[in-house]
């Protein structure tokens, strides 16, 4: 394979995950007239059409999904390797692309990311909040952090925290005002503080744990959210019981800002892990985050 038609397979590949040239163009930084020339130029060298063509989208013709299956993991490692070998001469730089939900940006994330990018000035950094299972080859992310059950196969994955618990907690003047729960039937004569995925639209089912058997527990609300800010606003305004991992309300715990509720129920939770396709590691860009944050958050 020579230079060339590997950067045209480049471009094929883009092109087949971003459903349109120009989008492919944005995704690889150049210009769309570039991307179509070199798929034109690998239509004819195959002889065969690799896209059919509408007016909203292009689509893989049957030869093209071969062509793509066969040589999206070829064209992946190679890519990661010609920038492997370029890294050793030089400083880390060029774009790193991570996604993690809102709450382990807050949690683990925000606290460190400007070190990160003070000390790798020349690493774009792009981060995605997200709640959604990202499939982080297919999207173009380098990186992803998730709750280890959470993490796509065949993917390396390396703990950055301990095993969690999701925590049940008011403030101290709803408890003074509505009691303390002392079981789970409790639960009942009290109004939860719901949450809401924003990507699947889904509620979070509220679970206990009880020498290890999974409870569901149904409570009244007292308000649904979809940000984990404006749940711990409302708990500690009185609203109802709030729920969310328990690292994330330690210090207000600690500050008696808010009570715990039932805690021997809590319910306990994967360690977060960072997570990335085996070859993204070969690059020194990628690395350098991984190794950054292991570092930083596991220690």
């Amino acid at each position: 394979m020579n230079g060339t038609t590997f950067n045209q397979l480049v471009m094929f590949q883009a092109i087949a995950k971003e459903g349109s040239i120009t989008k492919a163009a944005q995704k690889l930084e150049i210009a769309s007239p570039s991307v179509s020339n070199a798929l034109k130029a690998l239509e004819e060298q195959l002889g065969l059409p690799l896209f059919t063509r509408t007016t909203r989208r292009i689509e893989l013709t049957e030869a093209g999904r071969q062509l793509y299956e066969s040589t999206a993991e070829s064209v992946n490692e190679l890519s990661f390797a010609l920038e492997s070998v370029s890294d050793l001469s030089k400083v880390p730089s060029g774009k790193v692309r991570l996604t993690l939900p809102r709450f382990v940006y807050q949690y683990l994330l925000k606290p460190v990311y400007a070190e990160f990018c003070h000390r790798y000035p020349r690493i774009e950094l792009e981060v995605s909040v997200s709640d959604a299972a990202i499939d982080i080859l297919k999207e173009g992310f380098d990186l992803g952090i998730r709750f280890g059950d959470r993490v796509e196969e065949g993917m390396v994955a390396r703990q950055l925290t301990p095993p969690m618990r999701e925590a049940l907690f008011a403030s101290p003047d709803y408890i003074e005002t509505y009691g303390q729960p002392t079981t789970p039937e409790d639960l009942k004569q009290h109004k939860l503080i719901q949450y809401r995925f924003i990507t699947s639209n889904q509620i979070a089912p509220l679970l206990l744990d009880k020498s290890g058997e999974k409870l569901i527990v149904n409570m009244p609300n007292a308000l649904i959210v979809n940000d984990t800010d404006l749940m711990l606003d409302a708990t500690i305004n009185g609203i109802g019981i709030g729920r969310i991992v328990e690292p994330m309300i330690q210090d207000l715990l600690e500050k008696k800002a808010l009570v715990p509720v039932l805690e021997e129920y809590w319910c306990p939770y994967s360690p977060l892990y960072i997570y990335f396709h085996r070859n993204s590691q070969k690059a020194k860009r990628v690395r350098v985050l991984i190794d950054f944050l292991l570092e930083i958050i596991s220690t």
